[in-house]
C-alpha cells in the first residue's frame, strides 16, 4: 500500500505538522479515519494524559474500530484515536458542558489526539487506564506544533481548532 498522510493544523496559529498513517499496524482505524477526512472541531488541552490536544467528533466509522495497536504510554508525535461514551465524559470535571459539546449519556464520541511532548500517561482519575488507538505518527512539523500546543496550555484554547486533513 502506499503510504498515506495527514496535515494536522492549530489554524488560529498559523502551525501544521505532518503525519504518516500507521496502516501496517491500525488498518481499521486509519480507513475509517481517512475516509472521514476533513475533520476538525474545538480543540481542548488533557488535564490528565499531560502533553496532549484532542478534538471530539461525532462517531464517523460504520463501526467502531477494534483495539489495534494500542498504548498507554504515548510517544512525542503519536496520533491516537479514543472512542468514549457520553457517560464516561459526562462529568463536570471535564468541562465540556461549558464548553457547548453535546456530551450525553449514551452517545459515543471520537477523541482524536495528538501527543506533543514526552512522559504522557493515559491514567484517568475517574475511569483508570485508557488505552488509545496509535494510527499516525508525526514525521515533519513536530517542534512548531510543540511550541502551539504549549501556548495552548498556557494562554488557553479558547476559538481555536484542531483540523486535520489529507496532505
Amino acid at each position: 500500500m502506499t503510504e498515506r498522510f495527514i496535515e494536522v493544523s492549530l489554524p488560529k496559529r498559523g502551525v501544521h505538522c505532518t503525519a504518516k498513517l500507521l496502516d501496517d499496524r491500525a488498518p481499521l482505524t486509519c480507513q475509517a479515519v481517512w475516509d472521514a477526512l476533513p475533520l476538525g472541531g474545538d480543540v481542548y488541552h488533557a488535564k490528565y494524559a499531560r502533553n496532549e490536544i484532542y478534538a471530539l467528533f461525532e462517531p464517523f466509522a460504520a463501526q467502531e474500530p477494534p483495539m489495534e495497536n494500542p498504548t498507554v504510554t504515548p510517544i512525542p508525535g503519536d496520533l491516537c484515536y479514543f472512542s468514549f461514551n457520553g457517560t464516561q465524559l459526562g462529568s463536570q470535571a471535564y468541562g465540556y458542558a461549558s464548553a457547548g459539546a453535546e456530551v450525553k449519556a449514551g452517545a459515543t464520541l471520537v477523541d482524536l489526539a495528538l501527543f506533543y511532548e514526552r512522559n504522557n500517561l493515559l491514567l484517568n482519575g475517574d475511569l483508570g487506564w485508557i488505552p488509545g488507538i496509535v494510527w499516525g505518527s508525526v514525521v515533519e512539523g513536530l517542534d512548531r506544533m510543540a511550541d502551539a500546543c504549549q501556548d495552548l496550555w498556557r494562554a488557553g484554547a479558547l476559538g481555536e481548532s484542531l483540523t486535520f486533513k489529507r496532505a
